[in-house]
This record gives structure tokens, sequence and C-alpha cells, in this order.
């Protein structure tokens, strides 16, 4: 008896490493000295680059999502506490320049 066959995962992507190719790929683009026919190639293997990236990106987001169970919260912008106040560094004392 066959069992129905999951369709096998994406494998996983290196994504600085791709994001490298990628920013090498639009500096190439952008020179305008590559021919049409390698433009073109450049352009395709960029956008495949940019759709694995994103999917990696939203697997990462899901996988925080299951640790935060289910509730993702927003990181305090600038280092700031949650009530909008500049965060202390405990490491330093009172400002001996103030009077």
């Amino acid at each position: 008896m066959n069992k129905p066959r999951r369709p096998s995962p994406a494998p996983a992507i290196d994504l600085e490493k791709s994001l490298a190719e990628l920013e090498a790929i639009v500096a190439r683009l952008e020179s305008g000295e590559l021919p049409l026919d390698k433009s073109l190639k450049e352009f395709e293997r960029g956008v495949k680059l940019s759709r694995e990236c994103q999917g990696a990106l939203k697997d990462a987001e899901q996988r925080v999502q299951v640790l935060m169970d289910g509730e993702l919260k927003d990181f305090p912008a600038g280092g700031r506490d949650d009530d909008g106040d500049p965060g202390e560094d405990p490491d330093e004392g009172p400002d001996d320049d103030q009077p």
C-alpha cells in the first residue's frame, strides 16, 4: 500500500549569501554594461533570489510566531522602553557634568 507523499520542504537558503548575491546582481544591472541577454538572465536570477529570500523571511516570522504563542509584538524603536522613554543604561551613573 502506498502512502501519499508529502511535498518535500524547500531547501533552506543561506539568507545572507543570497542577499549578497542579489546586491551584486543589482550592481551589475545598474552598471548598464551587460548585453541584453545577460541582463535578462541576471534579472531572472535576481527575481528568483528575491522570492527565495521573501519565503525564508516568511518562514522565520512563522517560527517566531509559534515561539511567541501566536502573538507578534513590535520591538521598541531606538532602544526605547514601553513607556516611550529612552532606556537607561544600568552601567551609567548620573552625569558628573550636570549641576
